[in-house]
């Protein structure tokens, strides 16, 4: 029997408003979420809750465990360099179609984004630059009108709160990256799908292997830290 649409619409806000916690870091990792707890911040039934959850496991974002209850999924290291590389894809094939599709003011709003890029390094604010790249991204997402890739991005990018910022503190990584930045805006203004996709290809590949090079560092790290015990 399908749910009453009160019902279905009470379900779907619970677990959008748990999904905006777990993606902006207010609910961090290997965090449980207590049934009873969540019934009585979100004022909602219990079985409103059980189903919000089932959304949420399904999205990856969670983990329920028998007898155990529910927790925020933690994402490994290696599990982040793979989510960069499938996005890596994904993010290419929306610069073909924002090259192909962007209008005259998508393109004035990614070229008024990538201006602020460098203000930002110049000021040593990188955690803001990361914030402006997050929005230059969606809006090049926006820009390709296609669907599809926004949604796979969209589930892809939630599971990455905790790496948010890891790159681009990475000393020199801000000023590789606002190049990188700047080619993909380039050829979506030139409408030059080819270039777009490539320029952003290069662009995440970049990301994975800073990424993948800081894991390796701070696994090196945590080995000396044994060894010298």
């Amino acid at each position: 029997m399908a749910p009453r649409p009160r019902a279905a619409q009470a379900v779907e806000n619970a677990y959008q408003q748990l999904r905006d916690d777990i993606v902006s870091g207010r609910l961090t990792a290997n965090q449980r979420l207590v049934e009873a707890d969540l019934t009585e911040s979100l004022g909602v039934s219990r079985a409103t809750i059980r189903a919000a959850l089932a959304k949420l496991d399904h999205d990856g974002l969670i983990v329920r465990e028998y007898n155990h209850g529910a927790r925020v999924r933690m994402v490994t290291e290696d599990e982040a360099v793979e989510i960069v590389q499938a996005r890596s894809a994904l993010e290419a094939l929306a610069a073909h179609h924002a090259a192909l599709n962007a209008t005259d003011e998508d393109i004035a709003d990614l070229r008024a984004i990538r201006a602020e890029m460098p203000k930002l390094i110049a000021q040593g604010d990188l955690l803001g630059y990361s914030e402006c790249n997050s929005r230059l991204h969606a809006r090049i997402i926006v820009a390709s009108r296609h669907a599809i890739a926004q949604r796979l991005i969209t589930d892809l990018k939630a599971q990455m709160v905790r790496f948010q910022y890891r790159t681009i503190l990475v000393p020199g990584r801000s000023k590789q990256s606002l190049a990188e930045h700047t080619a993909v805006v380039k050829a979506i203004a030139a409408r030059d799908p080819e270039a777009a996709e490539a320029a952003m290809r290069h662009h995440l590949r970049c990301v994975a292997t800073t990424l993948s090079q800081t894991t390796g560092a701070q696994e090196q790290h945590a080995r000396d830290a044994r060894q010298a015990r």
